[in-house]
């Protein structure tokens, strides 16, 4: 079997996720579901960064020790990864004691081969991104990444030495045109950031604790970029001196799905750490853009924000899953407000899916009492339908490898519109009044539940719930992808998919 391994960021353990902090997860999983589907033995990573000063501020102000607040949020964060159906692998904890003691030795190792050094940092640093900025760097005199007022500080602090490895960075990006996708934000990473020049990057603080001690510095605590970025190995069993058989199979990975506001960090410095310690650099890293609310980047300081929890309890998990996934362009952000989500839900899953689904089960229960064989009289537009449902398997293979799910998506969508089509062609309730045509029309319902049949399956690593629930309905769970000749079925009692909604009585 071939090896597939795929990553998520890490976020902080702050809080409760809104809709827009899951699209990465639910992107992620669909391509996960989508390999294993392919017999690929896949490894899919996520979890949480629990240090650093947010952390620290955050349970003072909850009045618990750090620990006991990022056990809290854990058990929040994995109940909504679990109800979008998120099918992880592992889920990691940056406090795990064993990540905590490689931290310790990759560090150390750093350290002893000269690639970090001790020194001072004074400069203009933005603490909800626990990052330090140049003058240069600043927009509008605030923060590039969030957009916060910025502080001047100064502490003595370690350092990653950026500068050892730039051009070595550089060669590698121009050598492997899809490192870093999309390509906007590759450009952006080389001009904005590498060709200005790449200072040394702080590793350590000294004015919190909650966080891994520096092993021979213990008043120093390893900053968010050595102990979060190095999760994706440290989990999977990498150690300086002796790395598990998992980490050789399954790294490199071969897609990690990262924020664009955290893009930088991933393109930067986690390639650089990787480099120093002599390890092979993920196939892909892709900077996925944002899901706005109404426009606008969803804050929680500012309030503009829908929890993803509250939205699958409410639409449910496929309808939420469905929105992240075909509302969100490969490199441009998507939109959120509840009345594009309700007619999304309405147009496409209750009209175009929902609505096929029932009308056809159901003439199979009222025409053939459940019972459907292919009596195969075709005519020309059989064949259309056919070539249709047919081709779309192989599309999906390069939607999925070039990160383009709306396409998938669309793609599969045409198979259920073209099937509605179908019926409009051959009118089967005008069939159903001539009994000479009873096997013409037999055939037309038998392929329009070969058509779902296939698109059901297709459907399965974007909308698990839905998909299943169709074929429970067909009772026929046969995997292949193309409209098969001689299957049959024995039809249950259609359920309604999904119900439409009026906005205006929710």
């Amino acid at each position: 079997m071939k090896k597939y391994t795929i990553t998520t960021a890490i976020p902080y353990a702050s809080g409760k996720s809104h809709i827009g902090n899951v699209y990465e997860d639910v992107l992620a999983d669909a391509i996960a579901r989508y390999k294993r589907k392919k017999g690929y033995d896949v490894y899919f990573q996520v979890g949480l960064d629990e240090h650093g000063l947010k952390i620290e501020e955050k349970a003072k102000e909850k009045g618990v020790s750090p620990q006991q607040y990022v056990d809290e949020i854990s058990v929040v964060f994995k109940k909504m990864l679990d109800l979008l159906n998120i099918s992880y692998d592992r889920f990691i904890r940056t406090t795990d004691k064993d990540h905590c003691q490689k931290v310790e030795h990759i560090f150390n190792k750093l350290y002893e081969q000269g690639d970090i050094y001790k020194g001072e940092y004074s400069g203009l640093y933005c603490t909800p991104c626990e990052s330090f900025y140049t003058e240069s760097q600043l927009i509008d005199g605030k923060c590039p990444d969030c957009g916060r007022e910025v502080n001047y500080a100064k502490e003595e602090a370690y350092f990653l030495k950026l500068s050892n490895y730039e051009q070595k960075l550089v060669d590698y990006i121009e050598s492997h045109p899809n490192f870093l996708v999309p390509e906007s934000r590759k450009n952006e990473i080389i001009n904005n950031f590498i060709k200005p020049g790449l200072q040394d990057l702080c590793v350590s603080r000294s004015t919190f604790s909650w966080g891994v001690k520096v092993p021979f510095d213990p008043k120093h605590v390893v900053y968010v970029w050595i102990d979060a970025l190095i999760n994706y190995i440290t989990f999977l069993g990498y150690d300086v001196d002796n790395s598990s058989e998992d980490f050789k199979k399954y790294w490199p990975a071969d897609l990690q799905v990262i924020g664009k506001d955290i893009f930088r960090f991933h393109a930067i410095y986690w390639p650089i750490i990787l480099m120093a310690l002599d390890l092979p650099l993920p196939k892909q890293i892709f900077g996925h853009p944002w899901l706005l609310f109404s426009n606008d980047k969803m804050s929680k300081s500012t309030g503009n924000i829908v929890y993803a929890d509250d939205l699958c309890k409410k639409y449910g998990t496929d309808a939420i899953r469905y929105y992240c996934l075909h509302e969100i362009p490969y490199n441009q952000d998507g939109n959120y407000t509840e009345d594009l989500l309700i007619e999304r839900i309405n147009s496409d899953l209750a009209n175009v899916l929902g609505n096929l689904v029932n009308r056809t089960i159901s003439m199979g229960n009222k025409y053939f009492n459940g019972y459907v064989t292919n009596k195969k009289v075709y005519e020309d537009v059989d064949n259309d339908l056919i070539t249709l449902v047919n081709s779309i398997s192989s599309k999906l293979e390069e939607d999925i490898d070039s990160i383009h799910l709306i396409n998938a998506l669309d793609h599969i969508f045409e198979i259920f519109r073209r099937s509605n089509k179908y019926i409009d062609e051959t009118l089967p309730w005008s069939l159903a009044k001539d009994d000479t045509k009873k096997d013409r029309l037999e055939t037309v319902i038998y392929h329009l539940l070969e058509a779902i049949r296939v698109g059901a399956n297709l459907l399965s690593p974007f909308l698990p719930e839905t998909s299943e629930k169709i074929l429970n309905q067909l009772n026929n769970h046969v995997s292949e992808e193309k409209i098969q000749e001689n299957n049959e079925y024995h039809l249950s009692s259609p359920s309604p998919l999904f119900m439409r909604i009026d906005k205006n009585h929710e």
